[in-house]
C-alpha cells in the first residue's frame, strides 16, 4: 500500500523517501554541500535517499521508495495593482490572524535581536496582548546586541533573559548538535545549540521564529530586468561560501569524479533556476529559488535545535505568506519596507529603538546611515575595538572565531579530524594543509573550509 505526503512551501525539517540506485555515497552532493553550506534540491549524503521536494505531492510505496511528485503549488510572481498601504493593511491583517493560530493560548518563547524579524513579532504579540518570554545572547567581546533585545522586550513589557555565548562551548555540544541535525548544517551556524540547556530556565509553551522574513519581505539587490544568464551568475555568487568552490574542487578531484566541479553545480542551477517560470522579475525568481532550495536545506535544518526543547511556530513560513508574497509588488518589497511600516504603525516606540544593521540609526533615520552622518560612530566604534583588542579583548563577530581559535579549541578540533576513518575519506595532507592554512590566517575563507570538514568528520564517524 503506498503513502501519499503533501509538503508544505518552505518545509521546517526534511522528509527522506528511498529511490532505486546503489547505497553509496553521493560524491558529487557532497562537493556541492562543501561549496555552499548546504545540499542542493532532493540530494543528501547517500545516491538511494532523497529529501522530499517542497510545495509537492509525493506518492511513496510500501518499502519507502518514492513513485510520484506532483507540485501543488508553484512559485510566480502575479503582482496585483494595489497601493502600498492596501499591501500594508493586507499584511497586517495576515501576519497577525497567522501569529494568532500558531500561538493561541500558548506563553511564547520569543528569540530577540537587534534586527526587524523579530521585531515585527514583537509588535505583533505587544498589540494582541499575548503572555511572551523572550531573551537574546551575544558573542563574548561582540557586539552587545543583547542591549537592543531587552530595550524591545522591556518596551513590549515582556520577560527577557540575556546571555553570552562562550568559547569553546561547541565541543561539549557537538555529539549533540550533529544527531540533531543529522550533519546537514556546519556547526559554528547555530549558535543557540550554546544556550540549550538554559531553555527550561524559560519556561513557556511555544517557540515563535522569525525565520526567512528576511527574504520573503526584501528585494534581491538586482535589477528586474536582469538577464537570465546574469542571473545565474548571481546566484552562484550568493551560494558559494568564501573557499568553498576551491574545498569542492580539491575533494572532486581527490575523488576522481568526471568533469569539472563548477561546471557540474553552474549546469545544475542553471537548470533549477530555469524551472522557475518568472520570466519578468528577477528578484521574484531569486527569492523564489532561495525559498525552494535554501531556506529547506539550510535554514531548516538547525531548526532542530529549538524542537529538542520546545514546539516550534514560524510565521514567515506559513503558506499563505508564501501565498501572499507572489502577489505583492517589486516595489513594496524592497529594503524591507512594509516591516518597517507595519512596526512604525502597530508600535512606534519599538521603531525608535536602534536597528543593528544600521546602528546607531532606528527605523525613522536609517537612511542616514550614510557618509558623513555615519561618520562620528563609526570612527568611535573603530577605536573601541582598537582599545579592547591592545587589552586582549579582541572583537569577535562570527561564531567560529569563539569556537575554533585558541589552543583549546586547536587542540580539540584537530583531534576530530585526525581520526582514522576520516583521514581514509579525505586525505591528511589536504586536511593538514587546510588546518595550516586556516591558523596561520584565520578568516572566513579558511573558517569555512575547516568547519565543513569538522561536519564530514562527524557524520563519517556517525556512519562508521
Amino acid at each position: 500500500m503506498s503513502t501519499s505526503i503533501s509538503t508544505a512551501i518552505i518545509p521546517s525539517k526534511a522528509q527522506f523517501a528511498n529511490r532505486e540506485a546503489a547505497h553509496e555515497l553521493h560524491l558529487e552532493a557532497i562537493c556541492v554541500f562543501v561549496a555552499t553550506g548546504f545540499f542542493l534540491d532532493q540530494d543528501s549524503y547517500w545516491k538511494d535517499q532523497v529529501v522530499l521536494s517542497p510545495a509537492s505531492k509525493h506518492t511513496i510505496d510500501e518499502s519507502g521508495v518514492l513513485i510520484d511528485s506532483k507540485p501543488w503549488f508553484t512559485w510566480h510572481y502575479s503582482p496585483r495593482d494595489i497601493s502600498f498601504e492596501q499591501a500594508l493593511e493586507e499584511f497586517t491583517d495576515l501576519f497577525e490572524r497567522i501569529i494568532k493560530e500558531q500561538t493561541q493560548g500558548k506563553t511564547i518563547i520569543l528569540p530577540l535581536s537587534g534586527g526587524l524579524d523579530s521585531r515585527t513579532q514583537a509588535a505583533a504579540f505587544k498589540h494582541l496582548d499575548t503572555e511572551v518570554v523572550s531573551y537574546s545572547y551575544e558573542f563574548e567581546n561582540g557586539y552587545p546586541e543583547t542591549k537592543i533585545a531587552e530595550q524591545l522586550a522591556n518596551t513590549c513589557g515582556f520577560e527577557f533573559t540575556r546571555d553570552v555565548i562562550p568559547k569553546g562551548y561547541l565541543w561539549n555540544q557537538l555529539d549533540a548538535l550533529a544527531n540533531l541535525n543529522q550533519c546537514y548544517s556546519d556547526f559554528t551556524s547555530p549558535r543557540q545549540m550554546a544556550v540549550l540547556d538554559k531553555f527550561p530556565k524559560l519556561g513557556g509553551d511555544l517557540f515563535s521564529l522569525g525565520h526567512w522574513g528576511d527574504v520573503l519581505f526584501d528585494d534581491m539587490r538586482v535589477p528586474d530586468a536582469l538577464g537570465f544568464d546574469q542571473q545565474v551568475d548571481h546566484v552562484l555568487n550568493k551560494i558559494l561560501k568564501q573557499g568553498g568552490l576551491e574545498l569542492a574542487e580539491g575533494l572532486w578531484d581527490t575523488w576522481g569524479l568526471d568533469g569539472g566541479f563548477y561546471d557540474y553545480l553552474r549546469t545544475r542551477v542553471t537548470h533549477l533556476l530555469a524551472q522557475i517560470d518568472i520570466p519578468q522579475s528577477a528578484n521574484a525568481r531569486i527569492r523564489a529559488f532561495k525559498s525552494l532550495y535554501w531556506a529547506p536545506r539550510w535554514t531548516s535544518v538547525n531548526l532542530a535545535v529549538f524542537e529538542a526543547y520546545k514546539p516550534i511556530s514560524l510565521p514567515y513560513y506559513d503558506d499563505r505568506m508564501c501565498q501572499f508574497i507572489c502577489t505583492i509588488p517589486e516595489a513594496y518589497l524592497k529594503d524591507r519596507q512594509l516591516q518597517i511600516a507595519y512596526i512604525k504603525t502597530r508600535a512606534p516606540e519599538l521603531a525608535r529603538i536602534t536597528w543593528q544593521d544600521h546602528r546607531p540609526f532606528n527605523l525613522n533615520n536609517y537612511r542616514l546611515n550614510k557618509f558623513p552622518y555615519n561618520t562620528t560612530y563609526k570612527v568611535l566604534d573603530k577605536l573601541k575595538r582598537q582599545f579592547n583588542a591592545l587589552g586582549g579583548k579582541p572583537y569577535v563577530q562570527r561564531n567560529w572565531e569563539l569556537q575554533f581559535l585558541g589552543s583549546d579549541n586547536e587542540q580539540q578540533l584537530k583531534a576530530i579530524l585526525n581520526q582514522n576513518a576520516f583521514l581514509e575519506w579525505i586525505p591528511k595532507t589536504m586536511v593538514d594543509s587546510l588546518l595550516t592554512d586556516f591558523y596561520k590566517q584565520p578568516a572566513p575563507k579558511t573558517a569555512h573550509q575547516v568547519n565543513m570538514l569538522l561536519v564530514l568528520a562527524k557524520f563519517r564517524e556517525i556512519d562508521n
